[in-house]
């Protein structure tokens, strides 16, 4: 599926031809144009179209192109065979590019779109972080989507949601063998790589409806796949990537496929519940229990204290000189000499 951003034009032919480069290795713009019974001209600008994408092809006289390495695009057909028989659960959208896959899902939210949807895209071009940053991502290097969840409860009752969907992705991490992951109240998740806590993945949820009737979720989640240098160096924060954790290959559709069903799971458990019944889970993974940390509040003011984890509505328990604080929302950064 093809989607238009900002100036960039792509050419039907742009993503086709990326699934024909995906495995890495040379090939002729002729035997590309005869593949696609296209001119060659055809296939020269479909991979202009990708180059302003910043995807980076090499072009080598008397070999052809090829992509720096070999990748494995997001399609719906293989997402939704790798969920298995309760696909049909799910509403499974996969784009070629988009801005944010949080803003395409809020648009169509409004339209009565389906609960349970996801979409995902296999190049996000302005994704969004918390407070307004943007999260970086690259073809092959990243696994970005956003998850549609329609509660019963309005968003007053929806406390500790972020936290739940943590919960979720560590459960997909471990069945990919990435067991050294931890959370990072509200809404990240830390690898500890040389005594420094590195960002594998974000999260950030945006409400729709009542605070009291029904409403729905916005469940937008960036995990770095294989984070190449360039992209390491655009990100403003020590980041780290699924492949330094793990030396298997990732196929981005059966890790989503997992995540899709691990997020119904604990959803529909905190959709009964509330947060308390994942709260242990929860601090079981707990990058800064017990640890000296900095919270700084929406208003820019920055206590000090000593995290004690969270209580049942998933609020943050810091003890701090002046006793005990709780935070329902924040920042919070661990102090660098603790």
């Amino acid at each position: 599926m093809l989607f238009t951003v900002f100036l960039i034009t792509l050419t039907p032919l742009t993503f086709p031809v990326l699934s024909f480069l995906s495995d890495g290795k040379f090939h002729s713009g002729e035997i590309m144009a005869k593949n696609f019974n296209v001119s060659r001209v055809a296939i020269w600008h479909a991979i202009a179209g990708a180059e302003k994408l910043g995807i980076e092809v090499f072009s080598v006289r008397g070999k052809g192109y090829r992509l720096t390495q070999s990748l494995d695009l997001l399609e719906e057909k293989r997402v939704k065979l790798a969920i298995g028989e309760m696909a049909n659960l799910f509403n499974i959208t996969v784009l070629d590019v988009v801005d944010s896959t949080n803003n395409y899902l809020k648009k169509v939210a409004t339209n009565g779109h389906p609960h349970a949807s996801c979409v995902a895209a296999n190049i996000q071009t302005h994704g969004k972080g918390r407070r307004g940053r943007q999260w970086q991502s690259a073809l092959g290097e990243n696994l970005t989507f956003s998850f549609l969840w329609r509660f019963t409860k309005g968003a007053a009752a929806l406390s500790g949601l972020s936290l739940v969907v943590g919960v979720a992705l560590i459960r997909s991490l471990k069945k990919l063998n990435v067991h050294q992951a931890l959370l990072k109240w509200p809404n990240d998740i830390l690898i500890q790589d040389d005594g420094v806590y590195k960002k594998l993945a974000g999260i950030l949820i945006e409400l729709q409806g009542d605070m009291d009737g029904q409403s729905a979720a916005i469940i937008g989640v960036g995990i770095n796949i294989n984070l190449s240098k360039k992209q390491v160096a655009k990100i403003d924060q020590p980041a780290v990537s699924m492949k330094q954790c793990i030396d298997e290959s990732i196929d981005p559709n059966n890790f989503l496929a997992i995540i899709i069903k691990d997020l119904a799971e604990v959803l529909a458990i905190f959709q009964d519940t509330g947060f308390a019944f994942l709260k242990d889970e929860w601090l079981s993974y707990d990058a800064f229990q017990d640890k000296v940390i900095n919270v700084t509040s929406g208003d820019g003011n920055t206590t000090q204290g000593r995290s004690k984890g969270v209580n049942d509505a998933g609020s943050l328990e810091v003890i701090t000189d002046d006793g005990l604080k709780v935070y329902a929302s924040g920042e919070i950064s661990i102090r660098s000499a603790d």
